[in-house]
């Protein structure tokens, strides 16, 4: 999808720089409309810089940002629903009150936005700590208004920073249960987010990023085939041997069993590893978005 394309979110050549340190390096990925696609990478890749450009908090250096073939307007990133990875609400206000302005200055009358306020805060068990003043919640319970007050005017253009950070299992289950609405109402979303298990039940497809550039971008199907023929699972008859790492980029390790992409052929490194110790199993596998994630960014480092 090349710049100006008339679907969904298009990021051309991004580049930024802070202090003659660059924070993004040429990053392009296109996110369809309609679709939740993850931003991933480890802490420092860039990823923030990123979203915070897409909104027009933080102008870019280089490249483009369009959204539906045009250049996204400051009255258009404020229709967008933004949760930041920092809590950023007024800590003195109370909760149900602060809801309610923000959904205002999103453009919803007053009933609708005191209704939308109250669903969620009773979909969320908040309904308690509605007169509370913010400061007095826990951190969880701050995350989870912060979420509410990205999605309660149903943006088209939802922007997901470490949504589940703070969050239990069960607020967790509660916050992807509300992603695959949005999406199923049509919105696009845009999840930045360190839980690789996450990411792969919600996303189709995932932007990588390392260092402020690109390690892998594409739809998820196609990033997992094309590293399945690589993925192997080996387990061995007592310790792993420590020349393993001349046959296998190793990703994880557990009792005697090693998990690694091949570095070389299928049979060369079959044969290899049992001459230097038994092997009780190999099989080739398909990897986890974790297990490509880490063999990425491993790739990257070396």
């Amino acid at each position: 999808m090349p710049p100006g394309s008339s679907a969904g979110l298009d990021v051309h050549r991004l580049v930024k720089t802070f202090d003659g340190l660059t924070a993004v390096n040429g990053v392009t990925f296109q996110v369809e409309r309609g679709s939740v696609f993850g931003l991933l990478g480890p802490n420092g890749a860039g990823k923030t810089t990123i979203i915070r450009i897409i909104m027009g908090i933080l102008g870019a250096d280089g490249g483009a940002v369009h959204y539906d073939g045009h250049p996204i307007t400051r009255l258009e990133s404020r229709r967008f629903g933004y949760l930041p990875e920092e809590r950023g609400l007024y800590q003195k206000t109370r909760l149900r009150e602060t809801l309610v302005y923000l959904a205002r200055l999103k453009g919803l009358t007053q009933t609708e936005a005191t209704d939308r306020v109250d669903h969620y805060l009773a979909r969320f068990d908040l309904t308690a700590y509605a007169h509370r003043n913010i400061q007095a919640l826990s951190k969880g319970n701050q995350q989870k208004a912060q979420f509410i007050a990205a999605v309660v005017h149903q943006p088209s253009m939802i922007f997901l920073d470490e949504p589940f950070a703070g969050l239990d299992p069960v607020n967790q289950i509660i916050i992807k249960e509300i992603i695959g609405e949005l999406q199923a109402a049509g919105a696009t979303i845009l999840l930045s987010t360190h839980q690789m298990e996450s990411a792969e039940r919600l996303c189709r497809a995932i932007c990588l990023i390392d260092h402020g550039k690109v390690v892998l971008e594409g739809g998820l199907s196609e990033v997992k085939s094309s590293y399945g023929e690589r993925c192997v699972e080996v387990t061995f008859d007592g310790a792993i041997p420590n020349e393993v790492a001349q046959w296998l980029q190793v990703v994880e390790t557990r009792k005697n069993t090693v998990i690694g992409n091949l570095k070389g052929g299928l049979a060369p490194t079959l044969k290899a590893l049992v001459e230097l110790s038994p092997v009780l199993e190999f099989k080739v596998r398909e990897p986890t978005l974790e297990e490509i994630f880490i063999a990425a960014v491993k790739g990257e480092q070396s």
